[in-house]
């Protein structure tokens, strides 16, 4: 174990918190949630879910002011340095907090960041997994990481999202869940439906952050990925639950202009109009994810 410890201070009031400070956030105008209508497409036993963005003028206005502020400074803007106040939900450790995710398409998204600044193409080190496994003992979801922009990441300060479960009122906690629960093997493995390069194992709650670690590393080298390196030397998509740990390698941000991050690996996309929409039913899910992923090592 590390010396950041105690990891939140104050136990057990994770959940508590991130319901009032978001009704906090709504009533000041800090969350400005992004609306979406829903819809399910079955395939390999799996019930995808695709989210169809009604309205992103909000969130559009946002990333334009910001680039705007870039090009009149000369230098990035970093939303987390300082981060905003009315976001925070709480202290993690010495070199995490957790806030909530300012234009969240899900409710109750949570941001692991860290404290200082750190490039997001950095690898997960012990203490972001310390934080992560912190939050995931208090808030049972899904985990992530957005391993530079080609795997997802809008931004360049280094932070893990966790979404709670269920993903699907009245269905399974995770679109995949399925096709997780199918796998039996307790060494690094594969989900045999996944036509794509990927490395997944099972955990369990006693995993401490060392053996987490550990395991990270092990999956990165097993998509080809170096894990010695402090800089990422491939982009990557890193989920994990309370008993699983995934690594996908990525080959590129979108196709077919619909856009890609950690939680289409889940199972859960996000589609701009309705042509998107129907190319994702035409192609099926997980052959669209085939071309942002990697099919082979070699090539």
């Amino acid at each position: 174990m590390s010396d950041h410890l105690p990891l939140l201070e104050n136990p057990g009031v994770l959940w508590q918190r991130t319901i009032e400070q978001t009704q906090h956030a709504l009533s000041c105008g800090a969350l400005l949630s992004i609306p979406t209508s829903q819809t399910l497409i079955e395939q390999a036993g799996a019930r995808f879910l695709v989210r169809i963005v009604t309205n992103l003028i909000r969130k559009e206005a946002a990333d334009l002011k910001q680039k705007q502020e870039e090009v009149a400074t000369g230098k990035p803007i970093d939303p987390f340095l300082p981060y905003d106040r009315d976001l925070f939900v709480v202290d993690i450790s010495d070199t995490h907090v957790c806030l909530l995710n300012k234009f969240n398409v899900v409710e109750n998204h949570l941001l692991i960041i860290t404290r200082a600044f750190e490039e997001q193409e950095a690898l997960l080190t012990l203490s972001d997994l310390e934080a992560m496994w912190a939050c995931l003992s208090e808030v049972d979801g899904l985990a992530f990481y957005n391993g530079g922009s080609v795997a997802g990441a809008s931004q360049r300060h280094k932070h893990l999202q966790l979404v709670p479960f269920p993903f699907v009122q009245d269905g399974d906690r995770l679109p995949i869940d399925p096709l997780v629960q199918a796998v039996t093997s307790p060494d690094i493995t594969v989900i045999p439906e996944f036509p794509f390069i990927h490395a997944f194992k099972k955990l369990d709650r006693t995993n401490t952050p060392d053996q987490l670690l550990e395991c990270y590393s092990e999956l990165l080298e097993t998509v080809g990925i170096d894990s010695h390196q402090p800089i990422q030397t491939a982009p990557y998509n890193f989920l994990a639950t309370r008993e699983w740990m995934m690594i996908v390698p990525r080959s590129q941000a979108e196709y077919r202009s619909i856009a890609v991050n950690s939680l289409a690996f889940a199972g859960a996309l996000l589609v701009r109009t309705p042509e998107q929409l129907e190319t994702l039913k035409q192609l099926r899910p997980l052959n669209f994810l085939k071309n942002v992923a990697v099919v082979s090592l070699t090539s």
